[in-house]
């Protein structure tokens, strides 16, 4: 076993000469920890392409989720040797004034409880994490679209839940309709990059279920008792949430690229609803503007504002809704604005502050020619998102602050050129660097609270790469917090060319033993960590979270009182008015009765290289296969109901050039 009464506790720091809390502690004086928790829903690898066989335009897919896990396990292997290697350095410093401390006492227990597995090749996964900085919770939490009140504040209509009702339709018809009708996407809604199934809603409803548990256990850490029992109940102030599809192009009753329900903005609103957050600050760096948060955060705040108007009219004192920062960093040029329309490009370049109560700014990536000057001259440029951020919270730290990050990797160096088309990149460190600054931001007001959510990235190796980087910028390792750049833990070589070739090759399926014994160890180490991202092993930072099914709520002791409003005030929405585009509210409208989809057999692909597509095979049924180590779906076999004989199929190949985006 590990050490969990002391796993994710971060030494309090120094108090500050200024009137403003310490980063890790509360306005009361409460030592916050600022470990950092990954959340893994596997519900969001039913969500599949089921039109066609041939998904060679398909980008959003649920492979996506095993390039995040390699990076995440290349994360951890890292974290892990720098831990050690501070505790080694450390030790001598220690010993000689008061001898070992709880971090040896940590360190030699997590070293006793592996000292039968010290080899890289290991065939069982069952230890521990050697790191007391990051846990990784394989959730099981899912939430009802037709009841949950978060979703229903963000998409919920005047007179009934018509675009949630809508949607539930939809992908449990999608087989019927596809054999109809050529289609499960209706009319009047672009089929090209949106798709259906009769898993969609499990991965849907599965996925606002970790982003609102990473919520609850954010706040949770930051706002609830200090003293705390070993267990799940581990505190972790930061989040990553792994998941699909992405939410950020949603806007209220409009799905658009890739999106369907807004995961964010349904996250910002369960943690209003539950939590009491009145000031929210959500950092999109995806490479696309985030149409449909803006549009969503653009109503909530105008809400708000008339209320204040209100209030202050009728001088009563009256509960307001909350008020919201959108800062998106986004390529102009790109979906949604690469037609050049007006509204569109003007919604992406908006930035307001203050004025009729809105908060929004929109800053647009550059080409760059060197590292240096990404570096030296944009990058500055891209931390006013982080500066006007600031701005927005000028009353101060407070237990009602959250940051959110809408986290897509595709804008990184390695995403598909067919995605990146214009060239507007940044550096694979700048995951790492960004989330450096978001978390200072989020220690200065938010007292630590930061939930990172994935949105878009689709090449592995650029998922790989910035889920690496991304997941070490959330990281503070005990005696390092507020360290210079000179003497960072981190080294960027860990995300270089070189040592992702070595990763993927590494990962690939079915590596020998005698290559395994060759390997780096950091390499043997994260194809060790892979299982456990997987599910395949148990382990003491691997935390089990709530039921399937049940609704995501917190300790009402410690929180604030849930809000008794739960569906905003809004205008009757225009029947019959469809935009694709999502930066507007109005949608298709077809009314009809929803219902919970059932899983049927559906079709998927897989094996893809950290560069392209490689080759195919399908298989037939709805089910999940066990993951291989490298965390690609092993499709060698039909995976067919209970009852039938397993068939071997034959290996698909298909010679296909480099996929356009289609959105």
């Amino acid at each position: 076993m590990g050490t969990p009464m002391l796993r994710g506790i971060v030494a309090p720091e120094a108090a500050s000469d200024t009137d403003s809390p310490s980063p890790s502690q509360s306005p009361t004086g409460n030592v916050h920890a600022k470990g950092t928790a990954i959340f893994i829903q596997d519900e969001c690898l039913k969500h599949r392409f089921i039109r066609s066989r041939d998904d060679s335009g398909i980008f959003e897919r649920p492979e996506r989720l095993h390039a995040v896990k390699l990076g995440l396990a290349a994360a951890i292997s890292r974290i892990e040797d720098a831990e050690l290697a501070i505790n080694r350095a450390r030790k001598p410093e220690r010993a000689s004034a008061t001898g070992a401390d709880e971090g040896d006492l940590a360190a030699a227990l997590a070293r006793m409880a592996i000292a039968s597995n010290e080899d890289p090749a290991a065939s069982s996964p069952n230890f521990p994490l050697r790191t007391t900085s990051v846990t990784i919770r394989r959730t099981s939490a899912s939430v009802s679209l037709l009841d949950h009140a978060a979703v229903k504040y963000v998409h919920g209509d005047i007179d009934a839940n018509v675009y949630l009702e809508n949607l539930i339709a939809w992908a449990r018809n999608s087989q019927k309709n596809i054999t109809e009708k050529g289609t499960e996407i209706p009319k009047g809604i672009p089929p090209l990059d949106l798709y259906l199934c009769p898993g969609s809603i499990d991965a849907i409803q599965g996925a606002i279920g970790a982003v609102c548990e990473a919520i609850d256990a954010s706040v949770t850490a930051t706002c609830g008792p200090q003293s705390r029992s070993s267990g799940p109940s581990d505190p972790c102030a930061r989040a990553f949430v792994a998941i699909r599809p992405p939410g950020h192009h949603c806007g209220e009753d409009t799905p658009c690229g890739f999106c369907f329900i807004n995961n964010v903005a349904v996250g910002a609103a369960h943690a209003h609803l539950n939590h009491g957050m009145q000031r929210i600050v959500i950092l999109d760096i995806d490479l696309h503007h985030g149409n449909g948060t803006q549009s969503i955060v653009w109503q909530v705040n105008e809400e708000t504002y008339q209320q204040t108007l209100e209030s202050d009219s009728s001088k009563t004192a009256a509960k307001s809704g909350p008020r919201i920062f959108y800062g998106s960093l986004h390529d102009i040029l790109s979906f949604p604005c690469e037609d050049g329309k007006p509204e569109l490009v003007q919604a992406a370049s908006t930035s307001i502050h203050g004025p009729h109560g809105q908060y929004i700014e929109n800053i647009h990536l550059q080409r760059y020619d060197s590292e240096a000057q990404f570096w030296d001259v944009l990058y500055p440029q891209y931390l006013n998102l982080l500066h006007r951020a600031r701005d927005f919270l000028d009353d101060g730290p407070g237990d009602d602050v959250i940051i959110f990050i809408s986290c897509g990797f595709d804008a990184g160096e390695h995403e598909y050129p067919s995605m990146s088309r214009h060239h507007r990149k940044v550096p694979v460190g700048f995951y790492h660097q960004f989330t450096r600054e978001a978390c200072k931001l989020a220690d200065q007001y938010a007292h630590g609270r930061i939930v990172s959510v994935l949105e878009g990235g689709y090449s592995d190796r650029a998922l790989t790469s910035g889920a690496m980087a991304h997941l070490c910028g959330l990281v503070d390792l005990p005696g390092h917090q507020g360290m210079s750049d000179s003497d960072r833990w981190v080294d960027d070589a860990w995300w270089s060319e070189a040592n992702l070739v070595k990763l993927e090759k590494a990962a690939k399926p079915r590596k020998s033993a005698s290559a395994r014994a060759n390997m780096d160890d950091w390499l043997a180490r994260t194809l060790n960590l892979l299982p456990v991202l997987n599910g395949g092993g148990a382990d003491s930072n691997i935390k089990p979270s709530s039921s399937r099914g049940a609704s995501v709520g917190v300790n009402t002791d410690t929180l604030a009182p849930q809000a008794s409003m739960t569906l905003r005030e809004r205008k009757k929405p225009m029947l019959d008015d469809t935009r694709a585009g999502g930066s507007l509210p109005e949608a298709v409208r077809t009314r009809k009765n929803g219902g919970r989809s059932v899983s049927k057999p559906e079709k998927r692909s897989v094996e893809r290289t950290g560069t392209g597509i490689a080759s195919r095979v399908f298989s037939t049924s709805g089910s999940v296969p066990e993951a291989s180590p490298s965390g690609e779906m092993d499709a060698r076999e039909e995976v067919l109901p209970s009852g039938t004989e397993k068939k071997k199929l034959p290996r698909v190949i298909l010679h296909v050039r480099s996929p356009e985006p289609a959105g």
